[in-house]
């Protein structure tokens, strides 16, 4: 049964004012939403853009969604067309393909997105390298243009925001808080009460969590979460860099390389324009993001093609002199990468050299081995160095039960997860898809949105999923923080017979939605997941017993070709 839009008054609340002990009478003023959604991110607008899009939802359903910031300023929010934010999102297709679905995409600004059609890691020790193409995920007989789409996720923010302009039945609050949230008392069990900074009340059906890791819809559900920090923080900024030349790849290829304090990656926007995100060390973070600009450009290009044991020397130069209070200079840095390189003995004309050699002219013919890294970066643009910490957490559950009953979590709220895979958006995305169709199908049969029934669906389809991911991450994580032989050697083993096998990279970028979900991709993460995991305890057993690694890790390249094999059977 629909609600109706109503108010109500809330009979003899009393309030004990101060140590006098008297109670004084008040009246609070409910406003009845079926669905109230907090926090305006990307989950959380997407999910209002999906409720918006469904007209058997907005003819049944009263939606609201509070947001603390002005929204206006993302609505609004522009800039010129070289100049980019510096946090941006790999939009996999299977989340387009959503967007798309309930009008949203067309409302992104293509022209600040850029597509990728490959992607290269490599292991920062061994240099066991892996590429993933957009071919090889293509069924056969078609073809598959990109893996997926780089964008800021401002321009995402801002169209789902002009999307929700052309739905005025979704009511949007920004600029107001959330002061509190408690149950009503009521007989039968009552709805969640969110009081707002403004002073309103607002009484919802169904409470959703899209509030970030914070999450007070998750304190107020009583959910706890298990988790870590993880001793790594991770920078971010906007790289200049000169357009690629006609006899290289376009900037269309995202780099990875996996260094024992964190990985680094490349990102690109445009064909002069790129994206970092480093995870490192808090006290090499601190030192970088402390100094000159020009000296993080240098470190950028270094770390992607100077051997470890250099980058290595160089963090400590330059926390040497940032304990000192004397940071390196751009002139300093250059002699110091100038004088690794020469100790290595690199091809000045090399694609690995680091010298102004070739680098400062535009045009000509590029050294032979110039796809196998990143352009080389010329400027950070102004304001775009930042750094934050990364962590690992899983709510318990997604459904609130008891006192904490008619809530869900998304996105953030329910799960963060190290960037490493890029998945964090997407997850949220798919979050988001999940709770659509449970409250889609729910207003379908006359269901309550908000029941514990209405919303299993969500929790199973979401929960494990999720978790698979999440797990797959971490270890990829732990495996690549080490520089121990046996660990190293077994690692750079599984990547280059696995750069070898098209038939399983294919489902490995199918399991990370690079194309429509199937019942493949169901089960490509769990695949990925065991076989990381085999990996993994592998490589444990080889360090405990000290030798042995060769068939250890064997073992474990044939459990995961055998897990591969049997699911294609199927």
């Amino acid at each position: 049964m629909s609600l109706l839009t109503r108010s109500r008054l809330a009979a003899s609340v009393c309030k004990r004012s101060g140590s006098t002990g008297l109670r004084a009478l008040s009246t609070v003023v409910h406003e009845d939403s079926d669905v109230v959604i907090v926090g305006g991110g990307p989950a959380g607008l997407a999910l209002a853009s999906a409720l918006g899009s469904s007209p058997v939802v907005q003819d049944s359903l009263k939606i609201t969604l509070v947001e603390a910031s002005d929204l206006s300023k993302v609505r609004d929010w522009s800039v010129a067309s070289d100049s980019f934010s510096n946090r941006v999102s790999s939009i996999t297709n299977t989340s387009r393909q959503f967007l798309a679905a309930i009008g949203a995409w067309p409302y992104v600004d293509e022209r600040r997105t850029m597509p990728i059609e490959e992607m290269q890691v490599w292991d920062g020790i061994s240099d066991a390298r892996i590429t993933f193409s957009a071919t090889e995920a293509a069924p056969a007989g078609t073809t598959a243009p990109e893996m997926a789409r780089l964008t800021e996720n401002l321009n995402l923010q801002r169209a789902l925001l002009r999307y929700l302009d052309t739905t005025p039945s979704i009511k949007l609050l920004d600029k107001v808080k959330v002061n509190s949230i408690e149950k009503e008392q009521e007989e039968g069990g009552g709805w969640p009460l969110v009081h707002l900074s403004d002073g309103r009340v607002l009484r919802a059906r169904l409470l959703v969590g899209a509030d970030g890791f914070n999450s007070p819809v998750r304190s107020y559900a009583g959910i706890q979460s298990y988790g870590w920090a993880y001793d790594t923080q991770a920078i971010v900024a906007t790289l200049n860099h000169r357009p690629r030349t006609h006899f290289e790849p376009p900037n269309t290829v995202a780099y990875q390389r996996f260094l024992p304090t964190g990985p680094i990656a490349f990102l690109p926007l445009s064909e002069t324009v790129s994206s970092i995100v480093w995870s490192t060390k808090p006290p090499i973070a601190k030192a970088l993001t402390a100094s000159d600009p020009a000296v993080l450009a240098t470190m950028i290009n270094a770390a992607f093609r100077l051997p470890e044991v250099s980058i290595r020397y160089l963090h400590s130069q330059i926390l040497e002199a940032h304990a000192a209070g004397t940071p390196l200079t751009p002139q300093q840095i250059l002699e110091e990468t100038s004088w690794r390189e020469r100790s290595h003995s690199i091809n000045q004309y090399s694609a690995y050299s680091l010298s102004a050699l070739g680098k400062t002219a535009p045009g000509g013919i590029p050294p032979e081995d110039s796809d196998a890294l990143p352009p080389f970066i010329t400027s950070i643009q102004p304001d775009t160095i930042a750094s934050f910490p990364l962590r690992f957490n899983h709510a318990d559950t997604y459904i609130g039960g008891g006192d904490g009953a008619r809530t869900i979590l998304v996105g953030d709220a329910a799960h963060t997860v190290h960037p490493l895979a890029g998945q964090g958006l997407n997850m949220g995305l798919a979050d988001v898809e999940s709770l659509f169709r449970c409250i889609q199908n729910a207003v379908a049969n006359g269901t309550d949105v908000g029941s514990h029934t209405a919303l299993m669906p969500y929790a199973r389809e979401r929960y494990f999923e999720n978790h698979k991911i999440m797990s797959a991450v971490d270890k990829l994580h732990k495996l690549y923080s080490t520089t121990a032989s046996p660990v190293v050697w077994a690692r750079s083993v599984g990547v280059e017979v696995l750069n070898e096998l098209d038939t399983i990279k294919a489902a490995i970028m199918m399991s990370a939605g690079s194309s429509r979900r199937s019942s493949t991709q169901e089960v490509g993460w769990s695949v990925a997941a065991s076989g990381i995991e085999t990996l993994a305890r592998n490589i444990n057993t080889a360090k405990a017993l000290g030798g042995g690694v060769l068939g250890l890790a064997g073992a474990g390249a044939q459990s995961l070709l055998k897990q591969f094999a049997n699911m294609g059977r199927s």
